[in-house]
């Protein structure tokens, strides 16, 4: 009888334990209602502190067609994400003395000195001239060169031109306004700074990043072109069809396909791909003042001054290659990808989504991750 009793026991508590493993997360359970509704396909999301997970899971679908569940090591198109680490190979130079953050442009590419600026400009006409002083480095990090967010050269994806070629496309474009006095929002001052990065390290950029910063953090799955193993694990693209009554696959258009053919030319201020997991580290290391598993890729100093504001009086929050804002440090991307740390309470979100309906769309599902997110830290 007691044998009995104990095996019911033991059934019991099998029983619980295997309902329990196949309820959602709080954070699976956050999305599922996007998902149900159809208004999101899927999702991953992480929350961790300097030490442990908190919180990693993934809801919805990789691929609705195929029925790919989306997994927590699915791959996805990062986009602007890819400027945070941009400006941390850039600043790695500057800890080094080999790169100033004062220093005009032009010491590291003279044709900067055939910079124009618009000075007048109307339906019919544009008015140039010289600018007052030349870009700065920092105006390069922080998005207030004058430079273009993109050219007309860079079409009809971002990967068509190698990063010495769009030195010539920015030089034929003029600034927008004096460097330094306005703040917009520029790919083409990253890719210069990666430019730069080539010029000074006499690596290739993908060369540099690879062994100064992916390789060291373990971000085994970061690149700009994915294999066609990491293919396999791509969360596809998805926006509302014209009638807002499903979603539907949207390719990048911002990139060549296919994805993983060599030929593609890098885009350092938004082409990399990644995973939740490679985020996570990337983050460590900036939350650990630039350690990451006992070793130092960056000074305290460069840290500090890439998650504080750069941008003077300007009302927007920039520091090198973070956004500020809202009490976080941290950077989004076109498809809805969000990364971000609480520097103050000491924790990191990350929440991956492959978006390409309306921006503000967004605002419907995100707030319900980051909520999920503050609740799981202050339960740690």
């Amino acid at each position: 009888m007691k044998l009995v009793q104990f095996q019911l026991s033991m059934f019991l508590l099998v029983f619980a334990l295997m309902a329990r493993a196949a309820e959602p997360s709080k954070l699976a359970a956050a999305m599922q209602p996007f998902v149900n509704s159809g208004q999101i396909a899927g999702a991953v999301m992480l929350v961790a502190d300097k030490d442990k997970v908190l919180g990693l899971d993934a809801a919805g679908w990789a691929d609705l067609v195929g029925k790919k569940k989306m997994q927590t090591d699915c791959l996805f198109w990062i986009a602007s994400q890819s400027k945070p680490l941009a400006a941390t190979a850039l600043m790695m130079l500057v800890d080094e003395d080999r790169v100033g953050l004062d220093d005009p442009v032009e010491k590291y590419l003279p044709e900067f000195k055939e910079q124009w600026l618009v000075a007048e400009r109307d339906s019919e006409h544009v008015l140039l001239k010289k600018p007052q002083h030349p870009i700065l480095v920092r105006d390069l990090l922080n998005h207030t060169s004058g430079m273009l967010y993109r050219t007309p050269a860079e079409q009809p994806t971002l990967d068509v031109l190698p990063l010495d070629a769009r030195m010539h496309a920015y030089i034929m474009s003029p600034l927008q306004f004096e460097p330094g006095a306005k703040h917009l929002y520029a790919n083409a001052g990253i890719n210069t700074a990666a430019r730069i990065v080539e010029l000074v390290s006499g690596q290739p950029y993908e060369q540099f990043l690879a062994e100064r910063i992916l390789r060291p953090l373990g971000m085994k799955d970061t690149t700009f072109r994915p294999t066609a193993a990491q293919l396999r694990r791509l969360a596809k693209s998805y926006r509302p069809n014209t009638g807002h009554t499903a979603l539907e696959e949207a390719p990048i258009p911002q990139l060549r396909y296919p994805l993983d053919d060599p030929t593609r030319c890098i885009q350092p201020a938004g082409g990399l791909f990644s995973t939740a997991s490679d985020l996570l580290n990337f983050y460590r290391m900036i939350l650990n003042g630039g350690v990451f598993a006992g070793r130092r890729l960056l000074s305290e100093q460069a840290v500090g001054q890439m998650t504080s504001k750069q941008t003077g009086d300007l009302p927007q929050a920039y520091g090198f290659g973070f956004d500020v804002s809202r009490g976080l440090v941290g950077h989004g991307g076109t498809f809805g990808t969000v990364s971000s740390l609480d520097a103050t309470r000491r924790f990191i979100s990350i929440f991956l989504i492959q978006y390409a309906g309306p921006p503000a769309d967004l605002k419907n599902f995100l707030p319900a991750f980051r909520a999920v997110a503050a609740e799981l830290c202050a339960a740690d």
